[in-house]
């Protein structure tokens, strides 16, 4: 990494049920305050604009003429920071790719395909084919969603193209964090570069995540975590290696009802 300071917001919130408008709602809050906490990149975890509903992910698929879509790249633009947002994306070869949407402070506008998928997934979802970097403050960031920090070639790809930090958006539950956390830190060590994680907090797609988003330095060592599923921003600064971490809570907006 370069000498200069970059400040990642890791967003763990609640999401409803295929609630577009109420989910967008809630990242404009929390895009808002990573802003105030001086943030240069925002992020939320795996398919956060809609939660994570595979058998929604079709009628629920966005494309770049989406409304919601234009929302979150102008408070990209407001607020003079990256975000980067999870939902289910357009394919026209076929079933929608489960994505990450990237705004700029620019205004433009990039995607991201999830290349590695649960099993499962394939039956609602396609893979990508491509890895994704992008620069924010001089820094080469990858982007992984989920499955991919599971695949070896995925972080190989991303150090190979001159990847300095791993960011992965996820849904993570309390069984399958402690073997998943592991798998992360092992990856940051091997990669020599810091990993960071953005879990969901509550329910989503009938799945209990657990939160404890954060990260690992160069080195595989945990820097910080928040402890469980609290809605709120962890807010970590990095220069040549992950220097501090803090938990901001803030109260989820608004406050959903499961329905599964």
């Amino acid at each position: 990494m370069n000498n200069s300071t970059l400040t990642v917001a890791l967003a763990q919130i609640q999401v409803g049920k295929g609630d577009l408008a109420n989910n967008l709602k809630t990242h404009l809050e929390f895009i808002a305050a990573s802003a105030r906490l001086g943030a240069d990149l925002v992020v939320f975890p795996e398919l956060s604009l809609t939660g994570y509903e595979l058998e929604l992910a079709a009628t629920l698929a966005l494309d770049a003429g989406s409304s919601v879509l234009a929302e979150l790249s102008r408070a990209a633009v407001r607020y003079r920071m990256v975000v980067v947002a999870g939902c289910p994306l357009k394919n026209g070869a076929g079933k929608p790719f489960i994505g990450g949407v990237i705004c700029f402070p620019d205004g433009l506008v990039e995607y991201y395909a999830k290349q590695y998928l649960h099993p499962g997934e394939e039956q609602y979802c396609a893979p990508g084919h491509r890895n994704y970097q992008f620069s924010v403050k001089g820094q080469r960031v990858a982007l992984a969603i989920c499955a991919d920090f599971g695949e070896a070639r995925h972080g190989r790809d991303a150090k190979a193209a001159g990847a300095e930090l791993y960011l992965a958006s996820a849904l993570i539950s309390e069984l399958g964090f402690a073997a998943d956390s592991r798998l992360l830190s092992s990856l940051a060590a091997r990669l020599a570069m810091p990993v960071l994680l953005c879990n969901h907090a509550g329910v989503t797609g009938g799945w209990v995540a657990c939160g404890n988003s954060g990260f690992w330095d160069g080195a595989g060592r945990p820097v910080f975590a928040v402890r469980g599923a609290n809605t709120g921003v962890v807010l970590c600064t990095l220069t040549q290696e992950p220097q501090a971490g803090r938990f901001y809570p803030i109260p989820a907006e608004p406050a959903f009802a499961v329905s599964r």
